[in-house]
């Protein structure tokens, strides 16, 4: 089985967390950027990738400073996006939707339109003669005061490329309700919302972001895990967990990301093994692939490496990602019988 050719379908990925790193040196020469810790290229790899280890949401987020801080002009967004798109392509990615809070690229004095109007221009580019589809998820700072706002430039492009909204940032002391006014709006433009939930904080967030905000998705929701007791085959599912999985509400797993920000101390210890046992509805996801040095194979791989996964079960998470896509229903069909499970078959047979 050769995992990199497998079709894959991403749902969490951060625009500013997968820049490449010579893309990072040469924007903050063109653009006057000077506050990279260096200006060689494996160094800052390693540099970004570092900071993605200290067991800390909070330290996890400041190396974004260094990403956006060069993303505040329009062919730097448009090159960065252009480039997501081609890396995810080359990754046998068919299908993502990579997020983004265009509020962090305006400093420079773009306006948030202009700003997701270079986004889309580049995914079209980058995917135009590759197989990938891929849409923008416009996110909200939830430690700012602009949901509202951001909620209604998401709705405004629904039809251009961006499918869905979300908030992200630093969850502990920024619940979802804080941004309730935001997702009501969304809710009632029948648009699609994504939580980041169950990350860094635990079972109020998740509950949060389902039973107040209307969450479709939630983004990580790994925590979900502390409403789940007693011995490997035999758990017990508390009234949140029981919710969440008879809902089929999607799980956007992100192992290695997990792993860093010190949610387990390892691939083998985190708990998508328990939660593919119990049957919720789990997707796989890089979440910022510069920061955690990954990529849709690479979290695969450890998987087929942690938990003896192979090709049913990468063809179970492809099919459940697609499933929960914020695509259109036709769409999201077409790809799983005309894509997906035909290139698996093919895989099967060795043809792929």
């Amino acid at each position: 089985m050769n995992i990199a050719t497998l079709p894959k379908v991403l749902l969490h990925d951060h625009l500013d967390g997968g820049l490449r790193p010579a893309t990072v040196i040469e924007l903050a020469n063109e653009y006057g950027y000077t506050h990279l810790p260096t200006y060689d290229v494996t160094e800052l790899a390693s540099w970004f990738n570092r900071g993605a280890k200290r067991n800390d949401l909070v330290l996890y987020l400041e190396t974004f400073a260094h990403t956006v801080g060069v993303m505040q002009h329009r062919d730097a967004i448009e090159r960065v996006s252009y480039e997501c798109a081609v890396d995810l392509a080359a990754d046998g990615v068919v299908y993502a939707e990579v997020r983004m809070a265009p509020e962090l690229c305006t400093e420079q004095g773009l306006t948030l339109d202009e700003v997701v109007q270079a986004i889309l221009d580049g995914f079209h580019r980058g995917a135009a003669g590759t197989g990938l589809t891929v849409y923008l998820i416009v996110s909200a700072m939830r430690t700012a005061a602009r949901s509202l706002e951001i909620a209604e430039l998401a709705v405004r492009w629904r039809d251009r490329g961006v499918v869905g909204f979300d908030i992200a940032g630093a969850e502990a002391g920024y619940p979802p309700t804080r941004h309730l006014d935001a997702f009501q709006y969304v809710q009632r433009e029948n648009f699609h919302t994504t939580i980041h939930a169950g990350e860094a904080f635990g079972l109020p967030s998740i509950w949060e972001a389902v039973q107040f905000c209307g969450a479709e998705r939630l983004g990580h929701g790994v925590r979900i895990v502390d409403d789940i007791a007693g011995p490997a085959g035999d758990e017990q599912l508390g009234r949140l967990a029981a919710f969440v999985r008879d809902r089929r509400i999607p799980l956007e797993l992100c192992p290695t990301s997990n792993v860093g920000t010190g949610v387990c101390a390892s691939i083998a210890d985190h708990p998508i093994g328990m939660l593919r046992r119990l049957q919720f509805r789990v997707t796989l996801n890089t979440d910022n692939r510069l920061m955690s040095a990954t990529s849709m194979t690479h979290e695969m791989e450890q998987l087929r490496d942690a938990f003896g996964w192979g090709i049913d079960d990468f063809q179970w998470l492809t099919i459940n990602a697609m499933k929960s896509a914020f695509a259109p229903f036709p769409e999201r069909l077409q790809l799983i019988n005309g894509v997906i499970k035909p290139r698996y078959a093919m895989a099967r047979a060795g043809t792929l």
